[in-house]
């Protein structure tokens, strides 16, 4: 097989992988190395769904022993196979990136012969790489569940950021749809590699020569909407995922209907949840960087509110915490308020050191007042139309209320989502969920 044929499939094949961001590595370039992944040295492009699209994104093979089915490259769909070999891929690498196509590598695979020899491969391609190109770029590499630990350091080593994807939310539905993958298959790793990046960190206190173990961390994905797992058991996964491991990120992927298994939705009127999917990345951003936590966001029941985002709807339901007066809240409850962010509250509290804010001042501070008027004082005034617990404000904080509004990628931007979980024929097992076993 020609190695562009092999390209073409192993790149489409790689496609439904979202946890490709490169951001966060501080692998600076050195004297007599290609490239560097330093973090200005990665530069991002984004498609129309929001994915990132910078690096080179493929398969080492996506021949797979395993059946998952909501897998396109699972060993019972009929699709054409193909595998790189490792110097092919690391050549076609280093060729990519140094016709600027490319700033790094994300490589994933199917688990073909077995995990460890799968994760054999990989390591070899990512060794030529680093050591036979010297190339000093960014490489993401997706571990294989069920491979050894030593094979997982070693990729950690040449690599910048690991992921270990979790796929399905919910130990049931893991055991329903991909009953090959177990869940200590997939968290043992998740703590090897914390305890690796944390003792390699120590050593790089005391030694300047010590290695660097994926210094842009570990990460892993979801796939949302092809089981009924509600959007609060997600969250409160992710947050212990967070808490316990030390992930960087957390990715979310829509499901896209691809199986025919009894337990997925109906591929005649299974809907791609893209808002649903919008709406956990917002609250995943509120759960790193505002102090909400899980049940905070969903508090109001199991699904999120597709009609206003995240922090807004904490917003609306707490009526008794509004108004906050700019001039005395402090960092806390200034970032509670639906408009201002991290940046803009420091501008805050930084500014009113000079004199009493008025609402004009905020605006010039970053403070988003179509948003943040309803929820915000400064200076005795309020610039809300109505007060801040009317339902009208609802009605003006919605994502779509003004319907005449042109989108960016093309009718409806893919968002409309049935508000809705995904109905299953089958029930899931009654086994442990991952959040008990995340505080076990």
């Amino acid at each position: 097989m020609e190695l562009m044929e092999k390209l073409n499939i192993l790149g489409d094949a790689a496609k439904f992988d979202a946890s490709c961001a490169s951001s966060g590595s501080g692998r600076a370039g050195k004297p007599g190395q290609l490239g560097n992944a330093f973090s200005a040295g990665i530069c991002h492009s984004w498609a129309a769904d929001g994915r990132c699209i910078c690096l080179l994104k493929v398969l080492q093979s996506n021949v797979c022993i395993y059946d998952c089915q909501y897998c396109q490259n699972r060993c019972g769909n009929d699709i054409p196979r193909a595998t790189f070999k490792p110097e092919e891929l690391a050549e076609l690498t280093i060729q990519f990136y140094r016709r600027n196509y490319i700033e790094g590598l994300f490589l994933s695979s199917g688990v073909f012969k077995s995990p460890d020899h799968t994760m054999e491969r990989m390591i070899q391609t990512m060794r030529i790489l680093r050591e036979h190109h010297k190339f000093g770029g960014y490489i993401h590499v997706k571990t294989i569940p069920g491979a050894d630990m030593r094979l997982i350091n070693e990729a950690g080593l040449l690599a910048d950021r690991v992921s270990v994807n979790i796929e399905l939310p919910s130990s049931g539905s893991l055991a329903l749809l991909a009953p090959d993958k177990k869940p200590e298959m997939i968290f043992a790793p998740m703590k090897g590699i914390d305890t690796a990046r944390r003792m390699y960190l120590e050593d790089g206190k005391k030694h300047n020569s010590a290695p660097l173990f994926a210094p842009a961390g570990q990460s892993t994905q979801m796939i949302v909407g092809a089981t009924p797992d509600t959007d609060r058991t997600i969250l409160r996964l992710s947050g212990g995922l967070y808490k316990k491991f030390r992930l960087k990120r957390v990715y979310f992927s829509a499901y896209i209907p691809i199986g025919t298994h009894p337990s997925l939705p109906p591929r005649e009127t299974a809907t791609v949840p893209m808002l649903r999917e919008h709406r956990l990345y917002q609250s995943d951003f509120l759960m790193r960087f505002y102090s909400f936590d899980a049940d905070e966001i969903t508090e109001n029941g199991e699904l999120l509110d597709m009609d206003v985002d995240p922090k807004c709807s904490w917003a609306l339901r707490h009526p008794e915490y509004f108004p906050v007066d700019a001039n005395k809240a402090d960092r806390e409850q200034l970032l509670r308020v639906p408009g201002v962010g991290q940046i803009s509250a420091d501008r805050i509290i930084s500014a009113r050191q000079f004199g009493p804010l008025r609402p004009e001042n905020l605006r010039k501070l970053g403070v988003v007042m179509k948003r943040a008027r309803f929820f915000l004082t400064a200076g005795g005034k309020y610039e809300g139309e109505s007060r801040h617990d009317h339902p009208y404000i609802r009605e003006l904080l919605t994502d779509n209320y003004n319907n005449g509004q042109t989108s960016l990628f093309g009718e409806n931007n893919g968002l409309q989502a049935p508000l809705s979980l995904p109905s299953a024929t089958k029930e899931l097992p009654s086994v442990p969920s991952f959040s008990q076993m995340l505080n076990a």
